[in-house]
């Protein structure tokens, strides 16, 4: 989240989490319960594939899989409010209406969710001072077991386009981790950590704090995007071991507080989310080395009042790019033009909740999920691929501390 502005810091809402979560080391309940049983996904690449599509980046297919698909929901479970673990429902492909089924149970403060690139095998976080990464087989709902983060706070993960190594960033103390994954798509033992010691925090901040760990598109870099330090880390991570050495730095302008990267489909550009200064930036990289550059500060088309960017979406043909707008309570649109070289604002629009902290599109791109904190709702948008335009699908749906969308 934003740095110390309000009730609604990371640190701070972390830190009364806490009190409910001590003493609890992870999901240590054996297995979810949910009101139906998962269907068995078809996989979305094989272990051996090295070209990733972009994290949150629909895939280019054509049109969407026929009857409703699944949808799971991050989100707080020790809060007032919060949910039993993560939400279970299904979403019509075609109106985009969303009906709870139940939820994984078992899990404590599940914010953010990850698939397997096979589709079998979902990553959950567990947000709180014992930081934790949790798997759970969706064929039945079963908790394969979690894994310590090796530091507080996580909220993000992702898996490498391999399926072989999970990446999770440690918000509260700021380091990034990689674990093993095995051929049932379980955890193993964190085969490496990376405290970001430099350089300095920024102005406001009290230290670290990675927000984002990813696959870049070349497939043999991860980077981690920092708010504590202002600064995205380039590293190239060993497939054999998954030890990480550190090959670059991109710093953003002072007190940007960068949040969110997403590549555009060509590979040669991201753009970049900065939540304190309510700021985006073109980002350049370089695919031999694994090195950004981060371009000048942009608008995000928001008002005049306190707004904090949340996360960036690219659609699969790179011609338009969406970013949520917590404050504002908006989505903004962007042409992407020059090859993705270059953002061009075309509007915001309502999101119809109150702080939309995560936002996903279907596989098919044809809708665009929001997850809103603070209202507990999850709006749906269609998304017009001729000319990137969102309209509203229905009333949104409500869904405790939603937080988290993964469509599939």
């Amino acid at each position: 989240m934003g740095r110390t502005n309000g009730c609604w810091s990371r640190r701070r809402f972390v830190g009364a989490l806490a009190g409910a979560a001590s003493g609890l080391t992870a999901c240590a309940s054996p297995s979810g319960s949910s009101a139906e049983s998962a269907p068995r996904e078809t996989p979305a690449s094989s272990r051996a594939s090295r070209s990733p599509v972009p994290k949150g980046t629909p895939s280019p297919a054509t049109s969407a899989p026929a009857g409703p698909r699944p949808l799971y929901l991050g989100t707080y479970t020790t809060v007032e409010g919060g949910g039993p673990g993560v939400g279970v429902a299904r979403y019509d492909t075609d109106s985009g209406r969303i009906t709870g089924t139940g939820a994984i149970t078992g899990l404590i403060n599940p914010s953010y969710l990850a698939l397997h690139p096979d589709g079998r095998t979902l990553y959950a976080v567990a947000e709180h001072d014992a930081g934790a990464v949790t798997a759970v087989r969706l064929a039945d709902r079963k908790v394969l077991g979690s894994r310590s983060s090796g530091g507080a706070g996580p909220c993000h993960l992702s898996v490498d386009p391999g399926g072989r190594w999970l990446l999770s960033a440690n918000y509260t103390s700021g380091s990034v981790a990689v674990h093993p994954i095995d051929s049932s798509g379980a955890l193993g033992e964190r085969r490496e950590t990376v405290t970001h010691s430099r350089p300095a925090p920024g102005p406001g901040q009290d230290g670290p704090h990675a927000h984002q760990f990813l696959t870049a598109p070349d497939g043999g870099h991860v980077l981690a995007v920092d708010l504590g330090t202002d600064t995205v880390y380039s590293y190239r991570l060993n497939e054999r071991t998954g030890a990480l050495t550190e090959v670059a730095q991109a710093h953003t302008r002072p007190g940007a507080g960068p949040r969110h990267l997403t590549f555009h489909p060509g590979g040669r550009y991201a753009y970049l989310a900065n939540e304190s200064d309510n700021t985006v930036a073109v980002c350049g990289y370089d695919i031999r080395s694994g090195r950004l550059s981060i371009g000048a500060a942009q608008s995000t088309g928001t008002g005049p009042g306190t707004s904090y960017p949340a996360q960036f979406l690219v659609t699969a043909n790179g011609a338009f790019a969406y970013l949520a707008n917590r404050g504002d309570n908006s989505l903004t649109r962007y042409a992407v033009e020059a090859d993705g070289a270059r953002l061009r604002l075309l509007d915001t629009v309502p999101v119809h909740g109150d702080f939309p902290r995560h936002i996903a599109f279907s596989p098919d791109g044809s809708l665009l999920f929001a997850a809103n904190q603070r209202s507990s709702t999850v709006s749906v948008f269609h998304v017009n691929a001729a000319d990137g335009e969102l309209r509203l699908a229905g009333e949104p749906f409500a869904s405790p501390v939603a937080v988290c969308a993964l469509p599939l």
